[in-house]
């Protein structure tokens, strides 16, 4: 697709097919979004993908609202990074974020981003927090955002 075209028809999506996505396109999404530019090259960038239907509802939790259509997803990308790497460690995830969106819809997937930092979950438990425990991240992994994918319905 030329690339007016696809950022023209990237549109955020929430609902989704019952139709899974497989492990290898998730893989090549997380290639593309790994050539994303940053700070001083330091690529402090993690990407999580997630399949299981059972994560994938707890994840939908992460945010006292706007993050339940996750559990409808076929899959999930949490976006993380290392704090440690780089202090610009926002601004390089974003950029990441804004690849994987890209990505996505030219494989024909529609995505949504659900934004963590500084939001809290309906228990008022911080949103990061609460993912980086649910993964079990290092304690240095700051978790920005969730990518919700799957098959446009």
């Amino acid at each position: 697709m030329e690339f007016t075209n696809l950022i023209k028809s990237r549109h955020s999506c929430r609902k989704f097919s019952p139709q899974e996505v497989s492990q290898d396109l998730l893989n090549e999404l997380i290639e593309q979004a790994k050539l994303a530019p940053s700070s001083r090259n330091k690529k402090p960038v993690q990407f999580y993908p997630l399949t299981d239907k059972s994560l994938l509802e707890k994840l939908s939790l992460a945010k006292n609202s706007g993050s339940d259509f996750v559990k409808n997803g076929a899959a999930a990308i949490v976006v993380a990074c290392d704090s440690e790497k780089s202090d610009v460690w926002i601004e390089d995830g974003a950029i990441a974020m804004t690849y994987l969106h890209l990505a996505a819809e030219n494989a024909g997937l529609g995505s949504c981003w659900v934004q963590l930092r500084n939001r809290t979950t309906s228990t008022g438990s911080d949103s990061s927090r609460y993912v980086k425990e649910l993964l079990k991240l290092e304690e240095k992994m700051e978790v920005l955002a969730i990518l919700s994918l799957g098959n446009k319905a």
